[in-house]
């Protein structure tokens, strides 16, 4: 198994729950952080229709066990009435749950117990430079993507194609928007083309032949399925007018490859730029989470067009993505606006595949991928 940077709690210390997108090895990650603890999976079809049906033979099964009571229980959303009996034994057994699931969509849409701030929420994110190592691809990875079942296959493509297919099929069909499934197909090829980039829904709302409000609802059905998030812009203290549409990303690279078509990517391209822009935005997200720093991250740009990538908590970091071999001055112009306007900004880094690290005169950092990678998860990038 691959060794996670995301880390859970002792066995039996708290109830929480483990979210995100399928396939992230949530499963892989709970049988191996507690091999002994009692398992409840509700993918299974006989498990599923015993708890459906009864929710309260979860409640009796728990009070039968030995203490401490730990329940791993996975693919909680599929049972919401399960979290009743789940809150209930927290408070009255001592017992403790780990809440294993995909989406908490059908959770919040359906008035589901999220058991009232007592458990903790964890979520997994695809696989991130850390974990793979000195094994790890950036090239591989910006065209098969974070998930690590089709990171590691020989023939990614058609892992790609079956995980897209199950998502619509599955998720999108529980989400009630079966009716229109070829028009939410392409909503995603609408979506990932602008992966990365500030949205217009009404644009894509006319492309596709829907509504402004119901492209909204779908790019929120992308954010409760954990397929995607918003990167708002940073709006404190501004000089000049700013742009302030937030940006969406997709949490896989490569799933943003099989819907826009982009077949491998290489080096040289402007789909590598933008693949290497969606990376980084995974790296900093996953690093937020697992190392608990969960500081604001934004991207910065003027009406005139002058932008930064990813701005991190109050500019203490600002970084830009490029993908070029050498660096030039053009490159450094977003950062060189933002120090202009923000006099307090913090570090300014470009993080690029040139091979060597070094400062301009004003102050920029150019910064080699690999350098980067071992900065952040070595939690030196804020010090």
């Amino acid at each position: 198994m691959i060794p996670r940077m995301l880390r859970l709690p002792e066995p039996g210390e708290d109830t929480f729950f483990l979210w995100g997108p399928r396939q992230t090895g949530k499963t892989t990650l709970l049988a191996d952080r507690y091999p002994s603890a009692r398992r409840i999976d509700l993918l299974k079809s006989d498990v599923f229709r015993r708890y459906a049906t009864r929710p309260e033979l979860l409640r009796e099964e728990v009070a039968a066990m030995p203490k401490p009571r730990f329940v791993v229980i996975d693919e909680i959303q599929k049972v919401p009435d399960l979290l009743d009996e789940v809150h209930w034994m927290h408070e009255n057994l001592g017992a403790r749950f780990a809440l294993c699931g995909s989406s908490p969509r059908k959770l919040k849409r359906g008035g589901g117990n999220l058991l009232g701030g007592r458990a903790v929420r964890y979520e997994l994110h695809g696989l991130v430079s850390a974990e793979l190592g000195g094994s790890w691809n950036l090239d591989r990875m910006l065209s098969a993507g974070f998930l690590p079942r089709i990171y590691l296959s020989e023939r990614p493509e058609r892992l790609l194609d079956a995980y897209v297919s199950d998502y619509l099929k599955e998720e999108i069909a529980a989400e009630g928007v079966s009716r229109r499934l070829p028009i939410f197909s392409e909503f995603l090829a609408a979506a990932a083309l602008s992966d990365t980039c500030q949205i217009n829904l009404s644009a894509i709302g006319r492309e596709c032949g829907v509504s402004y409000h119901a492209v909204d609802g779908w790019f929120g059905v992308l954010v409760d399925t954990l397929q995607g998030r918003w990167l708002p812009a940073y709006r404190k203290r501004p000089k000049r007018k700013i742009s302030v549409a937030p940006k969406f990303y997709f949490s896989d690279v490569g799933v943003v490859n099989l819907l826009a078509r982009r077949g491998r990517v290489e080096r040289g391209s402007d789909l590598f730029g933008k693949a290497l822009e969606n990376w980084l935005h995974h790296e900093l997200a996953t690093w937020n989470d697992c190392s608990g720093t969960r500081a604001p991250l934004s991207f910065w740009r003027l009406a005139s067009g002058a932008e930064v990538d990813f701005v991190l908590g109050d500019m203490e970091v600002n970084l830009e993505a490029k993908a070029s071999p050498r660096i030039t001055t053009d490159h450094l112009r977003g950062l060189e606006a933002l120090a202009e306007e923000h006099p307090h900004a913090g570090r300014r880094i470009i993080v690029s595949l040139d091979e060597h690290r070094r400062r301009t005169p004003s102050g920029i950092e150019i910064m080699p991928v690999r350098m980067f990678v071992d900065l952040l998860w070595s939690d030196k990038l804020l010090h």
